[in-house]
């Protein structure tokens, strides 16, 4: 069998990027090593930019399960040190606190909507690259077997057999000697603070909720999920526990330590399942390259760092995201030459900044009096409102801007949300950009360059569509928006003269390919 793209492993990212190929007229091929769907919640919610870009792709109403849009959320934590996002005028920080085994389900379920088929407990064991293609070879139900595929994704995490069979190094550096355990538990109900939600730890004090506590002995988290109450801690210099099962009494003994104090709790209610889990130590690494010729890399098989702060799922589904539309063109043959190889230059600087606060953070959460020091000079510094953005911007990834080249201050970052006043009504940019389809939207106040506009989209109608309407807040008078919402190019001038047009067809040949009719020298 041939296939477009073949995906390794069926979790989010590889999930998402079936969906993004999919809206791009590709047809991939998932393949899961497991058989079953997997009970494990590794995450307990969404947390940055992502939230914004799974609600352009239709999948936040399905998480949230309401109609509301996303809204920015009014606190957060950096390092267990707390972020006043509340006094910012622009808050980039958005989150959803919906468990991962749910981001799963959603995201297959939309993912055999649009036709994809996804193998559970089929395996790779070997890969051979040519000019042309990659030949997998496969552990099936039904025995071994192989598959011809144009291109291969690892989205097969951090131990990815992807990425070790095409040699790629995963260069960084392995922590020890830190031990969290965390499970879902009851605490009795007079505990909890009916003002704030926190916990009423007796002997210790209130706790808040959601946020990283730390004391002189380690780091507490108390966070009563909809879907269950999760109690954490993390210490440093203590036995892993090897391979002995953790249990509820190692947990209650871990929040002693760090607290100073007992917290009577019980085992989970309900059918679960359920978490209870220890963690020894951690690493931090990066991929050499997220490409090896026909092979790329995506979400853990790329990067593994410290989930403090929540930002594995951001920054693996943003990358896939990015990674979808280009690996379409490329495979669709509208690709311009080295389109595929931007999905490596723009997201290795997305992974080298999420490595590098998940680093500070985890310093500042770390024992002793020079760490308790820091953190005081770190409390002073987060009453500045610049430092709550600047910081709020780099974990959220609102901080990223990509080399589009021209000079207007969106060009390269995401484009804003809007909602757009048309012939058939309001609609937000949001909406609009459900199908993964390249958008041109004229947003001048009289609408007058609509004709020029549609000239200038002569040899890309098949490509980008264009949208007219009256924005909800200052915008540029026209952008050109990417399938993954990121701006291409942006005019301020509300009348499109021929220097405008000019840059406006160069910049589509850049995204998106030469105009039809001519080649575009993709080389898929």
């Amino acid at each position: 069998m041939t296939v477009d793209v073949l995906i390794a492993g069926a979790g989010p990212n590889g999930l998402m990027l079936a969906c993004e190929l999919s809206l791009g007229g590709v047809r991939p091929i998932v393949l899961e090593r497991l058989p079953d769907n997997t009970k494990e919640n590794r995450a307990n919610g969404l947390v940055g930019q992502v939230v914004r870009a799974l609600d352009r792709r239709g999948l936040y109403e399905r998480l949230s399960g309401g109609a509301e849009p996303p809204r920015p959320s009014p606190a957060f934590v950096f390092g267990a040190l707390p972020l006043e996002l509340s006094r910012l005028d622009d808050n980039p920080m958005y989150g959803l606190a919906v468990p991962q085994r749910r981001v799963e389900q959603v995201l297959e379920e939309r993912a055999r909507e649009l036709g994809v088929e996804i193998l559970r407990g089929h395996e790779l064991t070997g890969l051979a690259q040519d000019e042309d293609g990659v030949t997998v070879e496969i552990a099936g139900p039904e025995g071994p077997y192989t598959l011809r595929t144009r291109f291969l994704v690892g989205a097969d995490g951090g131990h990815s057999r992807v990425r070790k069979l095409c040699g790629i190094g995963f260069p960084g550096v392995t922590r020890d000697g830190s031990v969290s355990i965390g499970a879902h538990v009851t605490v009795p109900a007079e505990l909890v603070d009916a003002a704030t939600g926190g916990l009423n730890v007796p002997g210790y004090g209130l706790i808040p909720p959601f946020m990283h506590h730390r004391t002189d002995h380690g780091l507490f988290v108390y966070a009563p999920f909809p879907t269950g109450t999760l109690v954490n801690t993390t210490e440093w210099n203590r036995d892993g526990g090897g391979d002995r099962p953790p249990t509820l009494d190692e947990l209650r003994e871990s929040v002693r330590r760090v607290l100073g104090a007992d917290l009577p709790f019980g085992p989970p209610e309900g059918a679960g399942p359920h978490l209870l889990r220890r963690l020894s130590g951690g690493n931090t690494r990066l991929a050499e390259r997220f490409r090896d010729r026909r092979v790329l890399l995506a979400g853990d098989a790329a990067h593994v760092h410290s989930a403090i702060g929540g930002p594995g799922l951001n920054l693996g589904l943003q990358d896939v995201i990015n990674l979808g539309w280009k690996l379409a063109a490329e495979i669709r043959g509208w690709a311009p030459p080295g389109l595929l190889d931007t999905y490596e230059t723009e997201r290795r600087p997305a992974a080298e900044r999420v490595v590098m606060h998940t680093q500070a953070q985890s310093a500042l959460i770390a024992p002793g009096p020079e760490v308790t020091a820091l953190r005081v000079l770190f409390t002073e510094l987060l009453r500045d409102e610049r430092t709550i953005k600047h910081i709020a911007d780099m974990m959220s990834g609102a901080d990223i801007r990509y080399d589009l080249g021209g000079d207007h201050p969106l060009a390269g970052r995401p484009a804003p949300d809007l909602t757009l006043e048309t012939e058939t009504g309001p609609v937000r940019l949001a909406e609009l950009t459900r199908a993964a389809r390249p958008l041109l939207l004229n947003l001048t106040p009289d609408a007058a360059p609509a004709a020029a506009l549609d000239g200038a989209l002569e040899g890309w109608r098949d490509r980008v569509d264009l949208v007219t309407g009256k924005a909800d807040r200052d915008a540029p008078a026209v952008l050109l928006v990417r399938p993954d919402c990121y701006v291409a190019w942006a005019s301020d001038s509300p009348r499109l003269g021929e220097k405008e047009r000019d840059a406006l067809r160069a910049a589509l040949t850049a995204a998106f390919g030469a105009p039809s009719g001519t080649s575009s020298g993709a080389g898929g």
